[in-house]
């Protein structure tokens, strides 16, 4: 079967709607259920475990959920036109495993989310300039005590230096695109669970998920003191370059 042109003007509207609805879908679905695991049907216990001790400000849901709504937006039309670039042939989007073989997909993860998290490590340094902060990052350092809601809770140019960063690798390194889905669940849980104010990942330090992946824990303290732990998903920048808190 063809597939119609979705360089036209009414399909890339049409594609943008699409993945706004998939992208709002997933982020309330995930944010949603985190909330109400933890705030809605076991407060006590969430009090209890609250890393921050702090109460959320008065409305800072609805700013976060309105901030998330306007970065989904983003995020749906970089994927639309990432979608007429696969399509008019200028990425390394591949369907057929056989291609690179079943052994290149975990390899094709791994090497997306170390990039990813290295661009993201870098930016994120960045954003803390003084001057850039204030224009930038400041909307997502308004939520002190962070909450699921604040996962995609960007100013729109920090909304677009993340969404950016996915279809640029999508032109150079291939990558299948059950991997690519694969890739924005684990983007969307990592996100979530980073900013529950809950660490749900085992405490002991030998653990390999306490050790070597960001937790709520990790990057609860990056909110409150803004000078440390900038990774997105692994610690190893952190340790690096000396900014583990």
């Amino acid at each position: 079967m063809q597939l119609p042109d979705f360089s036209k003007p009414l399909w890339v509207v049409l594609l943008t709607i699409i993945f706004f609805v998939i992208i709002t879908g997933r982020y309330f679905l995930i944010a949603g259920l985190f909330y109400c695991f933890f705030y809605l049907w076991f407060p006590v216990k969430w009090k209890e475990r609250k890393i921050n001790k702090k109460e959320y400000k008065q409305g800072q849901f609805k700013k976060e959920i309105k901030w998330s709504l306007i970065t989904s937006l983003i995020f749906s039309v970089a994927g639309a036109f990432t979608v007429i670039l696969w399509q008019k042939g200028y990425t390394k989007v591949y369907t057929n495993i056989n291609l690179f073989g079943w052994w290149y997909l975990p390899v094709s993860l791994i090497i997306y989310m170390i990039l990813q998290e290295t661009y993201y490590y870098w930016i994120h340094r960045w954003m803390h300039i003084p001057a850039i902060f204030k224009t930038v990052h400041k909307v997502h350092h308004d939520s002190r005590v962070a909450s699921p809601f604040t996962a995609f809770s960007f100013h729109p140019l920090e909304g677009l230096l993340q969404a950016v960063f996915l279809p640029l690798l999508l032109l150079i390194i291939p990558i299948h695109y059950y991997v690519i889905i694969l890739l924005l669940v684990i983007m969307s849980f990592s996100s979530v669970i980073n900013h529950l104010d809950i660490d749900i990942y085992p405490k002991n330090p030998k653990n390999i998920l306490t050790k070597y992946v960001i937790g709520a824990t990790h990057h609860s303290l990056h909110h409150k003191q803004f000078k440390y732990n900038f990774g997105l998903y692994f610690t190893f920048w952190d340790k690096i370059e000396k900014t583990e808190g």
